[in-house]
């Protein structure tokens, strides 16, 4: 079996409980997924099968897009609905609509953040987590990430001195979105953290797209596989792509160093995908050391 599943990710589960149940369900070892989703978070978890996992680490480096919602008023240690409360700095009257926009709207572009404790972040070897589930204090790596849109969705509400509104973010890899509610809380002046999300992209896949994993167990009994799984080339959609002759798939297929002028007037200047009657077979790049040749970044088949 190869191929990319759309998963939809139900909340109380971990990324790796769907791997290990969906391994039972298709019957195959060879299974991962493209990037991790807390278990209090629903939503896209593409899954890579077979060869497809070779295509994991291009879908993680690809942007996401999630629905949340913030709330102003107290934080948590672990920066969403989850955790215990930490600090509390209840409002007097709501932030204005202008104000919030106007703030939410300085986080776009490259931005710094200080990835959360309760992080799969590792420092000296260890996860953060590790280190916070034992009340150990240590300094965290600061990190630069993109966010390419981050608004807000609806009408803020005030009860109780809590304030809370429902956002949209676009965002690079590894942006922590919890921790980008709670900078956004600290700019207006107040204690916050990220009340819910919801991924509904990731790698290209859509919310629209994927399946659960009751669907995919159901279509798998009635041998209806084709219907949920889909090809690896959908994780290389972002890459520019140059298509083969034969006699050019019979050296590219065994990984050859290529002179700059092999493709024959297609110039190769950043990591490219090559087709062979519509299969993915390759990315090659410049190489890194030698001027004027290319070489293989990625082989995905040779047969």
């Amino acid at each position: 079996m190869e191929g990319i599943i759309p998963v939809w990710k139900p909340r109380g589960m971990t990324s790796h409980d769907v791997v290990f149940k969906l391994r039972k369900i298709l019957k195959t070892k060879k299974v991962g997924h493209s990037g991790t989703l807390d278990p209090d978070v629903d939503g896209v978890l593409p899954i890579c099968i077979g060869k497809a996992t070779k295509v994991i680490e291009y879908i993680q480096d690809s942007n996401k897009i999630y629905q949340g919602e913030v709330t102003l008023g107290f934080s948590t240690e672990t920066e969403d609905a989850s955790g215990e409360v930490i600090e509390t700095s209840l409002l007097d009257q709501p932030v204005s609509i202008e104000t919030i926009d106007e703030t939410m709207a300085s986080f776009l572009g490259e931005i710094t953040q200080i990835p959360p404790m309760y992080s799969a972040v590792k420092v000296n070897g260890r996860r953060l987590y590790d280190y916070a589930r034992k009340g150990e204090e240590v300094e965290r790596p600061k990190r630069k990430v993109m966010i390419y849109e981050f608004s807000r969705q609806s009408e803020p509400t005030f009860s109780e001195g809590l304030q809370k509104w429902q956002f949209h973010v676009d965002c690079g890899k590894g942006t922590y979105v919890r921790t980008l509610a709670v900078d956004l809380g600290s700019k207006l002046g107040f204690q916050a953290h990220m009340s819910d999300l919801t991924r509904i992209k990731s790698g290209g896949f859509t919310k629209e797209e994927c399946f659960t994993i009751e669907e995919i167990a159901l279509l798998m009994e009635l041998e209806r596989e084709y219907e949920f799984l889909l090809p690896l080339e959908r994780g290389l959609a972002e890459f520019p792509s140059i298509t083969l002759t034969k006699e050019m798939y019979q050296v590219v297929r065994n990984g050859s160093v290529l002179e700059d002028t092999f493709f024959e007037g297609d110039t190769i200047k950043e990591p490219t995908v090559l087709f062979y009657e519509n299969q993915a077979v390759s990315i090659y790049g410049e190489h890194p050391t030698k001027t004027g040749l290319l070489k293989p970044v990625k082989v995905f088949r040779n047969d």
